[in-house]
């Protein structure tokens, strides 16, 4: 148990640091590789968008061919991929390696937590995976600070040299430590994967392009109307298809239903948020790339106090009370950077909203992992951890995109005076994302109370075929 927590967290900590360490150091790569706006944002999305549509994928390549052999696979992609940005000549070649650097992460990535969860005794699992959390809010909140660290004081291609050793280090203990596993067998779904990335690809695309090509442009049209037609055809062919990559079916569950969407709403208000902030404190209000990066300590540095903590409330009072709190909280901490952001803000009055942001995040992270492994049968947790972890980074480049173009329709980078009034609404429509997620939180049914007769938290309908008719439900903790 310990060794697997230890891997997968690192693995899951090397996956997260690296959708918020360029935050900061996104002003030096724009002054050292040039680029616009646009150019900025696919240098996070690449990422965020090819982890996104992949991670499915890389859940069932696990579950087929095995999933300590995946891990390791995608943690050797992952590692060399980062060594390609970092010694990226331009812009272009630094969003191909982090499109990369997205592949490799999407095969890792779900896989840490359905290996610790077949390490794990059930009765621990809250606490396990509080720590996993833990872990992951570190590489949040440190993402930000690293960043800004190594690229004033080093340079910022340091910000993925860092995740060289760290993955030559991890390869050889998971194949030493951890226990291969399989899932279903299920053939691997080609159609689904195609189009839920033509989908996604699409809109982000279209996404990202409407503010500087106009959005009735011929691309911007033919990107936003091909994604919403591939992404429909993704949702029915996963209730047609024999063995889709997202049997439709999971969403019958309320609490699989409801945490998904709160996560891809969460996410979509605070990876916007964090982008557009981050660029606030250096270009605006004239910090460092290091002080920007503490400054935020008190929002991204809150998960490795209050994670753990959450993850036992969760344990013993249920998710679903503790997710719908952080959220509402996070969303008030957006309202309130919102209201009293300017030109010349001082730092203290920023303050209690990035506290309160913070502790709201600490409260979803560990909970809602829980949710979402509790919400499925043992033989569906891979495809589930895929599938909650593919929502939240597919928020997370939308969230991007989003709130970069109403920033750039509302403001720029002109003047200190145009980025506040860009911000500002930005930072509104991230409020009401993470209210909304909040709101879906309390779709989740309330934990079973003691002494009521189980029943089985998915459909009897197997999920992959008749070969696992025989699939035994896991003991429900929801109803």
């Amino acid at each position: 148990m310990a060794w697997a927590l230890v891997i997968t967290s690192i693995a899951g900590f090397m996956a997260a640091l690296d959708n918020l360490v360029v935050t900061t150091a996104l002003p030096s790569i724009r002054k050292d590789l040039g680029g616009a706006l646009d150019d900025l944002e696919w240098t996070v999305s690449a990422y965020t968008l090819t982890f996104a549509v992949l991670l499915m994928f890389g859940a069932a390549l696990g579950d087929r061919f095995g999933r300590r052999r995946l891990f390791i696979a995608g943690l050797a992609v992952f590692t060399g991929a980062s060594a390609a940005a970092a010694m990226a000549p331009g812009i272009d070649s630094l969003i191909a390696a982090r499109a990369v650097q997205g592949v490799g992460a999407a095969v890792m990535m779900p896989l840490t937590l359905t290996l610790l969860t077949a390490a794990v005794p059930p009765a621990k699992r809250g606490t396990a995976y509080g720590i996993w959390g833990a872990v992951n809010g570190l590489a949040v909140a440190s993402g930000p600070l690293i960043g800004g660290s190594l690229t004033e004081h080093v340079s910022w291609h340091w910000i993925f040299w860092l995740n060289v050793p760290l993955g030559l280090a991890v390869m050889p203990l998971a194949r030493l430590r951890l226990s291969e596993s399989h899932g279903t067998g299920a053939p691997l779904d080609i159609p689904g994967t195609l189009l839920a990335s033509g989908g996604l690809f699409g809109i982000v695309y279209g996404l990202v392009r409407g503010p500087s090509d106009g959005w009735t442009s011929a691309l911007v049209l033919t990107g936003l109307c091909a994604g919403a037609a591939l992404l429909a055809g993704f949702v029915l062919h996963g209730v047609r298809a024999k063995n889709p990559m997202l049997p439709m079916r999971l969403f019958r569950s309320r609490a699989f239903a409801g945490i998904n969407a709160a996560s891809l709403l969460m996410f979509l208000g605070m990876f916007g948020s964090i982008f557009l902030l981050s660029q606030y404190m250096q270009g605006v209000l004239g910090y460092s790339p290091t002080q920007a990066g503490l400054r935020m300590l008190p929002w991204t540095g809150m998960p490795m106090l209050v994670a753990p903590v959450a993850g036992i409330l969760s344990d013993r009072i249920g998710g679903r009370p503790v997710v719908a709190t952080g959220l509402f909280l996070q969303a008030a901490g957006l309202g309130y950077l919102a209201y009293v952001v300017t030109t010349d803000v001082s730092y203290t009055a920023q303050l209690p909203g990035l506290i309160i942001s913070g502790v709201g995040m600490a409260l979803y992270f560990a909970p809602a992992a829980n949710l979402v492994m509790s919400s499925v049968r043992p033989q569906q947790q891979g495809i589930a951890s895929g599938a909650n972890n593919a929502l939240r980074e597919v928020g997370g480049a939308l969230g991007i995109a989003v709130m970069s173009s109403i920033f750039s329709a509302q403001g720029g980078y002109e003047s200190a005076r145009s980025f506040v009034d860009g911000l500002r609404p930005a930072l509104v429509v991230g409020a009401a994302m993470v209210a909304l997620a909040a709101v879906a939180a309390l779709l989740i049914p309330r934990r079973r109370a003691a002494g009521q007769d189980p029943a089985p938290v998915m459909p009897p309908s197997p999920v992959a075929g008749p070969e696992n008719a025989d699939h035994v439900p896991v003991e429900p903790t929801l109803t």
